[in-house]
C-alpha cells in the first residue's frame, strides 16, 4: 500500500510531503497518523535539525478529507488533529505552499514556524461553507498573524485569499515563482541549517510563549528555556569556532 506521507533526509534536512494528490491532499485517517510518525521521526531524531513540508501535484492540502468525514472517519493523532496542530515539533519547520492550502491545510501551515508560499497559491478557511468550524488552531493561531478584522472576513465568509495578501501583512515569509516554494523552503532551511540548533529550540519555545507572558514575567520565564542553549555543547562550538574564524561543526564545510 502506497504511503500517504513520504519523507527524504537530506543530511540534516528532512522533508515531509504529502502524497494524496488525487483527493488535493486531503486528510483522512491513515495520513494523520503517518503526518504524526513523520513528525515523531523528526522530533526524535539528533541528527536532523529543520524539516519542510510540502504537498505532491502541485497543491498543498485541501485540509479534512470531508468524504471520510462523513463516514464518521476523524483524522486525530497523539500530535492534534493532522499530527502536528497542538504539538508542532520543538525544532524549526517550514511549510512550502503550491496551490492551495484551505481549511486544515492552512492550519497546518499555521502550525508552521515559517511559510513559504508559490505567488499564484491560495489560502483560506473555508470551514463555514459547511456549518463548520476551523478548531485545527486557525482561529486562534491566525490573530496572532494578521489583523483581526481580517481574521474576521476570512473565517466568516469562508473566502479564499492569494498569497499575496498574507505576504503583505507578514504572514508569509517569501513567495516564490510557481513551482519553486519547495526549492525557496530549502534555501531559507540551509540557512537555518547555518545557525546553533539547541539556541533554535530555546528561542522558538519562547516566542511561543511570549503571548502568554507579561513582560515582567517574561524575564525569568525565558531563563530556564535558554539555559538549554547556554549550557550546550553548541554554545561551547559557537564560541570556539567564532574565535578560530571557522565555521561550526554544525554548519558543516
Amino acid at each position: 500500500m502506497e504511503n500517504n506521507v513520504l519523507t527524504e533526509k537530506r543530511d540534516k534536512l528532512f522533508i515531509i510531503t504529502i502524497n494524496r494528490y488525487e483527493y488535493r491532499n486531503a486528510f483522512d485517517q491513515k495520513t494523520a497518523t503517518e503526518m504524526n510518525k513523520a513528525i515523531d521521526t523528526f522530533e526524535e531524531d539528533p541528527g536532523l535539525f529543520v524539516a519542510i513540508i510540502t504537498g505532491a501535484g502541485g497543491t498543498f492540502s485541501a485540509g479534512a478529507d470531508l468524504k471520510a468525514a462523513a463516514r464518521g472517519e476523524r483524522a486525530t493523532t497523539e500530535r492534534g488533529g493532522f499530527g502536528i496542530f497542538a504539538k508542532p515539533p520543538t525544532k524549526p519547520i517550514i511549510a512550502a505552499v503550491e496551490g492551495y492550502a484551505v481549511a486544515g491545510g492552512m492550519e497546518l501551515c499555521l502550525a508552521c514556524d515559517l511559510i513559504v508560499a508559490a505567488k499564484n497559491s491560495k489560502m483560506g478557511l473555508p470551514e463555514v461553507r459547511h456549518n463548520l468550524v476551523a478548531v485545527g488552531g486557525g482561529l486562534f493561531r491566525l490573530p496572532k498573524r494578521i489583523p483581526y478584522h481580517l481574521v474576521n472576513e476570512l473565517a466568516l465568509t469562508g473566502d479564499m485569499w492569494e498569497a499575496e495578501v498574507f505576504y503583505r501583512y507578514g504572514m508569509i515569509n517569501r513567495l516564490s515563482e510557481p513551482g519553486n516554494a519547495l526549492k525557496t523552503a530549502v534555501e531559507l532551511a540551509e540557512r537555518l541549517l547555518e545557525r546553533g540548533p539547541t539556541a533554535q529550540i530555546a528561542s522558538k519555545e519562547i516566542i511561543r510563549h511570549s503571548f502568554e507572558w507579561t513582560d515582567d514575567e517574561a524575564w525569568d520565564k525565558q531563563k530556564p528555556i535558554a539555559k538549554l542553549a547556554f549550557e550546550s555543547e553548541d554554545r561551547n562550538e559557537g564560541l570556539k569556532a567564532f574565535a578560530e574564524k571557522r565555521k561550526p561543526e554544525w554548519a558543516g564545510k
